[in-house]
């Protein structure tokens, strides 16, 4: 597939990991992009981060098994997680289907808001799956 034939979300931000941030005030709803989860191919089994738990950016928050591989996703922000999406034990296979809707992760509130600032705009996150779907040919 193409760049522009992922589907991203305007107005949020990115991680070179293929997560997303949706910033709502000083809290941020957290999942995996379009690219992420087409990656993955189709995900079976999600582990979810612990309400309540405090988390450094840059720290193993999530472990997501595939039918191609099994990965951990880490916190694009520090903060503390508010909310997890609990549908996701059910039903991991809501990434693939609906990953900026129904296939959210996690909600975090956001202890520094300056670590935004280390994020890809949707823009920068475009470009960045343009030179890797380049550089895979």
């Amino acid at each position: 597939m193409a760049a522009e034939e992922y589907r991203i979300e305007d107005g949020f931000y990115y991680t070179k990991e293929h997560m997303w941030v949706k910033v709502e005030d000083s809290d941020a709803v957290i999942g995996i992009t379009d690219y992420g989860q087409h990656q993955l191919g189709d995900i079976v089994f999600v582990e979810l981060p612990s309400v309540n738990q405090e988390v450094e950016s840059g720290e193993k928050v999530v472990s997501i098994e595939s039918v191609k591989a099994a990965i951990d996703l880490f916190s694009p922000l520090s903060g503390r997680i508010i909310s997890v999406n609990e549908d996701l034990k059910e039903d991991p296979s809501l990434l693939n289907t609906d990953p900026y809707g129904e296939g959210w992760i996690y909600e975090m509130e956001i202890s520094d808001t300056t670590e935004l600032e280390d994020l890809m705009t949707s823009d920068d996150y475009r470009a960045y799956i343009q030179e890797i779907e380049a550089e895979e040919g």
